[in-house]
């Protein structure tokens, strides 16, 4: 039995995948209950396929290669998952690393689960900012939010500040509970991790939250998906995520821990905001007719969680209906950008 499923999804990553999977060799590298999983997605252009192909022969039972037509980010953690052997799986992206004295806390504690009869659904460590090209780091962690050193479900929870989300790197799920609610992402499509830390949420009972700095999310790399100017190339990528998160459930009336409800609101007031910002940045009449769309779309399908998203302090101050408003909502975001590091 493997304790955990590491999942690597690669597209072309051949100058960067070395160091992500020494990382995660490293956090215990005589461990056998460990499986590093790399999805090759399609990759053409470089050396990934062969090199996927020489980790898992120099590690045979740690290491697989899986090769796969190209389908996107969630295609890749898809196949991930349905080959996953761990009982936890976690997704880490080929040109990330994981740190690996803050993982021996949280793999000591994963061994301990794999013997439970009921092991914790969801274990969280922090995640940091790593703006390599400009010596930089933002740490983002949650001893604020979670109690530290027990298990404990959503009615312990503290409140969020605006900076902090769960993000996919800051996760480890339970294989079997996202096998159990079916969670395939949809491919050819970017940014779809916002679903993976999203709809999952409501199944989650137990929860362990680490306050190490477990996730090295690195950001600044040339074709990045955060890059701003290639998220105003994928604006239609962006609304078709959050369109599947309006879809997935309506944590208004089908979320019944309060604590719980209030967070995923303001999870999908962000994306709603992402939608807007880069909508009306564009400043062309279809995307401001795209905009006026995606409300349309969550007030259609949400009736009671629409007027909870709009008024919220984030839409509010991003939909302001005149051009004096749109500058100080663009504005808006740029200092939080300043602020926050986030890309």
């Amino acid at each position: 039995m493997k304790t955990i499923t590491f999942a690597i999804p690669c597209y072309n990553s051949e100058e960067y995948m070395d160091t992500c999977i020494k990382s995660i060799l490293e956090c215990d590298p005589d461990a056998e209950d460990i499986e590093i999983l790399i999805v090759d997605d399609g990759s053409q252009k470089d050396d990934t396929a062969a090199k996927a192909d020489e980790w898992e022969r120099e590690k045979p039972g740690i290491i697989r290669a899986l090769h796969k037509p190209n389908g996107g980010h969630g295609s890749a953690v898809n196949m991930g998952l349905a080959n996953a052997k761990g009982v936890y799986y976690k997704v880490v992206d080929s040109d990330d690393w994981l740190d690996k004295e803050a993982m021996k806390p949280i793999l000591a504690y994963l061994r301990e689960q794999c013997s439970q009869p009921e092991p914790t659904d969801l274990v969280i460590g922090n995640y940091v900012y790593e703006k390599v090209f400009e010596g930089t780091r933002t740490v983002m962690d949650y001893k604020n939010v979670f109690p530290q050193g027990r298990e404990f479900g959503w009615e312990d929870v503290g409140r969020f500040k605006a900076s902090q989300y769960l993000l996919m790197h800051s996760v480890i799920y339970r294989t079997q509970m996202l096998h159990d609610i079916g969670l395939k992402l949809p491919e050819h499509c970017f940014y779809v991790d916002n679903i993976f830390v999203y709809v999952p949420l409501p199944h989650v009972k137990t929860i362990r939250y680490f306050d190490v700095d477990m996730y090295r999310y690195f950001i600044g790399r040339e074709g990045q998906s955060v890059n701003e100017d290639i998220m105003m190339a994928r604006i239609d990528q962006q609304i078709r995520v959050t369109r599947a998160m309006i879809d997935a459930v309506d944590p208004s009336t089908e979320v019944p821990q309060r604590k719980l409800a209030r967070y995923m609101e303001n999870y999908l007031s962000m994306m709603m905001c992402i939608c807007s910002v880069f909508l009306r940045m564009s400043g062309t009449p279809e995307n401001e007719l795209k905009r006026q769309l995606v409300w349309q779309y969550l007030k259609h399908h949400r009736p009671k969680l629409y007027p909870i998203i709009r008024r919220s302090i984030l839409n509010l101050g991003t939909n302001i209906p005149t051009p004096a408003g749109k500058a100080f909502g663009l504005g808006c975001y740029h200092l939080a950008q300043k602020v926050f590091k986030f890309n």
